[in-house]
Formats: C-alpha cells, structure tokens, sequence
C-alpha cells in the first residue's frame, strides 16, 4: 500500500517538476491585470494574542525550556541587541533587557524598522526582556531570553494595537495585547527553530571536491561534484544538484559527534540522518543524528576509503548558517564523514526514491539558475504530502513540530 502511493506520489511530482509554470517562481503576473493594493494591516484588539493558540504551545512559541542563568551552561545562547533604533528601559541598569536568543533579537530588529516606516520620529522601545531576578509569572519565556514587552517611544497607546500587528508582521510566534501599557512577543527556543530547517550542516562544514580541495558548504554550486557514497558503500563523487534548505544567517541548533580512529567532528541539525552501526562490523544504517550516542560507529572517509569511526562524545552547540546539500547518490560526505541528504524521516531508500523527480529536473534542465534562501519548495511538498501518507510516528519529533506550526 506504501509502495502504491509512493509511485502516485512521485507521478504527481514529476509533473509539477516538469509544468513551465511551476519551474518558475509561479505564474507571474499577467500582462495588463491590475496590479493589487497593499494588503490593508489590522491592529490587533486589546487582549487578542496572535496565533490563537496558547502561548506555549507547538504552533506558536513552544514549551518552556528551564531558566537560563548568568552562570549556567544555556546562558551562551544569549546575545547583546545594542540596536541603535531601538530604546532599552534596562531598569535594573544591568543590560539584561538587551539580552535574548538570536531569533528573539532578528524578529525586534526587523519591528524596529517597520515601526519607523509606519510612525517617523518613533522608536521602539523594550520595557521587558530577559528576566534574571524571578519578575515574571513561573515559566516565562522572558527566563529564557525568547520574550519581550514592547511600546512605542512616545509611550502613545493608540499606536499599541497596530504595534502589536507589526509585531506579528515582523516574525515574532506569538503576539499578544497584553496590558493597556505593552504589547508582549515571543518566540520559538532556538532548538525548536531548527526544525524548520529540517536537517542541515553549518554553513562552515566542509565538503570534498573531486579535485581534492576542501569547500564550505555553503559555497557548493550545481554541477560539482563532491565526495558522497554508493548503494554499495564505496566512496565516489557525486554531482551536487541543488540546497534542499539554504539559511545563511539562521543562528541554530546543532548535534556534533566526535570520533576516535580516525578522528572526525561532524556538526548536523538533530533530524539529520546519518549512517550508524552499533560495532564496527555490523550493517550501517541511516538514523537520526539526535539518535547517536558514543560507542556506536560512523563512517569515516580516509584516503580513497571508508572505514568505521568509534563514536566518542556527542554534545549540542549553537551555529550559524544551515545548509541541506543534495547530490544525485542522496548521500554526502561532509568533514570527512559519511551522511544523508535527507532528514525528517528515517528511511534512506524512500527519501532517495521520492526524490527521484527532482534529481530528473536537473538532469534534463541543468538546473543552475540562482537559489533563493530557505526550504526547497520540493521539500517542502513532500513533507506535507507525507503527514498524509506516512504514519505520524515515522517522522523525527522536530518534524511533528515543524508541521504543526
């Protein structure tokens, strides 16, 4: 039944792949048609929260993750906002207002410019943001960094309504009228944000040109071709097609996994697949990069050859850039060990099957045109027609999320 609606899948794909409209960026607008107004923004009502879902849940800010102390090992996921259109009550006079996550500080800067497009001489202002002395209700996202109160500069409350829909227009996952006095943002924790890359490599993670040279991943253009692995297991060169995500600015999640003999470190997102096996003897097979644990064993390009890496530590770190090579083998070998191009789901043969027409687009068009940052809408269409073909728990839990939101 599986094998039935994967073929119907993939049927339907390739036409897409292959109608004109769809290789473009869609139809375009018709020659002569009126052009449409600017999409009229509506001020959000006192009390209205945007979604209108709680706070704390999937599709919006997600859970509460524990209180991150100056002291703790979480505090490096905090960044300075020293925006200069941007006022800072800082009561406390300790600079902790300024502090929050990185998506926290890209959703304030961007409201920061549309609030002096919609209002000029106006400036945003931060009465609340990280908290470290226990202020707000227990579990707040303002513990973590991923919240903050908002009013204008001039402290005008005619102007909160529209400020909070500005909010929500600039990114913020939950937006909420909270107070006659400010307008409370959330966001999502940065471990829940890379799952909306699916499964990446940091945009300074090294690939293998067939020429020997070592290249940043995010530098990789269509009709290379790189170091990747066969059906077999042998290692060969395979030619790199296109990003199946590409977000060079996105500050996220990583798992990296260290090895001994030889000695590797591969930094990928948690929903990554990779090939593991429990000995160095064992059949390797793909799982998710969260799923590796030391003692099992990775495989590790040494020289013309793979060869079985002991797997020492595995830890968790923030990176910057996120970036889903495809080639047409579906595997790549990227600082020196052995992965999958695919995430989300942990079946290397369905994923390398479903993504037979893209791999035949290429073939027949070449497919080197510019690639915009973000999922490949490819992907994407698969991951959505997926949640209604596959069972639920045939996907990585960051995929539920990333589905849900």
């Amino acid at each position: 039944m599986k094998a039935a609606r994967l073929r119907l899948l993939l049927l339907g794909c390739a036409l897409l792949l292959l109608a004109p409209a769809v290789r473009g960026c869609g139809p375009g607008r018709v020659v002569g048609s009126r052009r449409r107004p600017p999409r009229k923004l509506i001020p959000l009502a006192y009390k209205q929260f945007s979604p209108n879902v709680p706070e704390k849940t999937l599709g919006a800010s997600g859970r509460y993750e524990g209180k991150i102390a100056r002291n703790s090992e979480r505090f490096k996921e905090l960044t300075p906002n020293y925006n200069p259109d941007i006022i800072f009550k800082d009561e406390e006079n300790t600079g902790a207002d300024r502090l929050m996550t990185q998506r926290c500080k890209d959703r304030l800067n961007s409201l920061a410019i549309s609030v002096m497009n919609q209002w000029p001489g106006v400036k945003l202002r931060v009465t609340e943001g990280w908290d470290e002395d226990g202020h707000h209700s227990e579990e707040s996202l303002h513990y973590e960094g991923r919240a903050v109160d908002i009013t204008t500069s001039d402290r005008d409350r005619n102007k909160y309504g529209m400020l909070a829909r500005l909010a929500v227009e600039a990114g913020f996952d939950w937006v909420y009228y909270e107070s006659k006095a400010h307008i409370h943002c959330s966001v999502k924790s940065e471990h829940s944000a890379a799952a909306k890359t699916g499964g990446c490599f940091p945009a300074r993670a090294l690939a293998t040109l067939e020429n020997g040279t070592k290249i940043p991943v995010w530098a990789l253009t269509p009709g290379q071709r790189i170091q990747a692995m066969d059906e077999e297991g042998h290692l060969i060169y395979s030619e790199f097609l296109t990003f199946l995500d590409k977000a060079p600015l996105m500050h996220a999640a990583f798992h990296t996994i260290e090895t001994q003999d030889p000695p590797r470190r591969l930094t990928l997102t948690a929903a990554h697949l990779l090939f593991v096996g429990d000995n160095a003897t064992t059949p390797m097979k793909a799982v998710f990069a969260s799923q590796v644990h030391p003692g099992q064993y990775v495989l590790a390009a040494e020289g013309t050859e793979l060869q079985p890496a002991r797997v020492t530590a595995v830890s968790k770190q923030m990176d910057t850039g996120a970036y889903a090579p495809l080639t047409s083998h579906g595997t790549v070998v990227v600082d020196e060990v052995v992965a999958s191009c695919f995430a989300l789901v942990q079946e290397q043969h369905l994923a390398q099957l479903a993504f037979w027409p893209l791999r035949l687009y290429h073939s027949l068009t070449g497919g080197h045109r510019t690639q915009p940052e973000g999922v490949h809408w490819y992907s994407a269409l698969l991951y959505h027609l997926g949640q209604m073909l596959l069972a639920s728990d045939s996907f990585h839990p960051l995929a539920t999320a990333q589905f849900d939101s």
